[in-house]
């Protein structure tokens, strides 16, 4: 099983800027097999993914609502993911969760394929306030 340890988060104003980390333990395989991301979960909302890495860091994935704002970026050497988040927004409000699985072949499923066959951390809050 993979460990995963996130760091960041926080309290901010809208327009504000976080950084989110995650450093993964514990791989099978070669880091660069996994792709890395995060999803985030609002009380009484589905969760739903934010941005992930395709083929192991080769592009990336982002959620509609984020996109243009939020940057992520994989560095396999380190096993480690971070999230650039910037002109943040109040709907950004949420628990951020690092998650890690071996590259699905579909891309659209990563959250999916987490969820089934991946890990995922213990979550950082990220609050936005307007």
């Amino acid at each position: 099983q993979v460990q995963l340890v996130e760091s960041g988060g926080g309290s901010v104003q809208t327009g504000g800027s976080l950084r989110l980390s995650c450093a993964a333990s514990g791989y099978t395989y070669s880091s660069s097999l996994y792709c890395m991301g995060w999803f985030r979960q609002a009380p009484g909302k589905e969760r739903e993914a934010v941005a992930n890495t395709v083929r192991g860091g080769g592009s990336t994935y982002y959620a509609d609502p984020v996109k243009g704002r939020f940057t992520v970026s994989q560095d396999n050497a380190k096993n480690t993911v971070a999230l650039e988040m910037n002109s943040l927004k109040p709907e950004d409000t949420a628990m951020y969760y690092c998650a890690t699985v071996i590259c699905p072949l579909d891309a659209g499923h990563w959250l999916r394929y987490v969820f089934e066959y991946g890990d995922r951390g213990q979550g950082t809050q990220v609050t936005v306030s307007s």
